[in-house]
Parts: C-alpha cells; sequence; structure tokens
C-alpha cells in the first residue's frame, strides 16, 4: 500500500522524488499505464476522467520535477487519495 507520507514528500519537494516513487503513487491513484512500442516514455490514462500523465525516464533516477507537479495538479483537482500512514 502507498502511504500518504510519500505523496506529501513529493509535495514538499518535487524535485527530489525518486521516478520509481512516482510511477508508484500515479498508479496507486488510479492511473493506468498503456505501453508504446518504440519509445521509453510511459503513458497513464485515468479511466474515471479524461485526464492522463506522461511520464520519462531521468538519468539519475529522479521524477522530472515539472511532471511531479502535473501529478500533483491531477491530484488536487480530481480528489485522488492514497493509502493511510500506519499510527
Amino acid at each position: 500500500m502507498v502511504r500518504k507520507s510519500t505523496l506529501l514528500r513529493a509535495r514538499n519537494n518535487p524535485r527530489d522524488v525518486r521516478r520509481s516513487d512516482l510511477l508508484t503513487l500515479v498508479e496507486a491513484t488510479g492511473f493506468v499505464l498503456v505501453r508504446r512500442r518504440g519509445t521509453s516514455h510511459r503513458r497513464y490514462p485515468h479511466l474515471a476522467t479524461e485526464t492522463y500523465l506522461n511520464v520519462q525516464p531521468d538519468k539519475n533516477g529522479k521524477a522530472k520535477r515539472y511532471q511531479v507537479e502535473q501529478f500533483i495538479q491531477a491530484v488536487d483537482a480530481l480528489g485522488l487519495t492514497v493509502g493511510e500512514d500506519e499510527a
């Protein structure tokens, strides 16, 4: 289960988010991977809306800041949530 603290860390510091954490958050909020042949980009449409995200690989394993910010904006606009943190 994805924790709210992972989403909070992404909100607080979008420059320092691992790509793997972003992909986990994207999938946990209802976006679904659509594979595209011949490209390293990953496209994630949200099945309940017409919103989609593109996630590209980066050289150092970090997510691109603008892609993290786009994800956060989509989460806020669509009212999406992730799992609970343990008490």
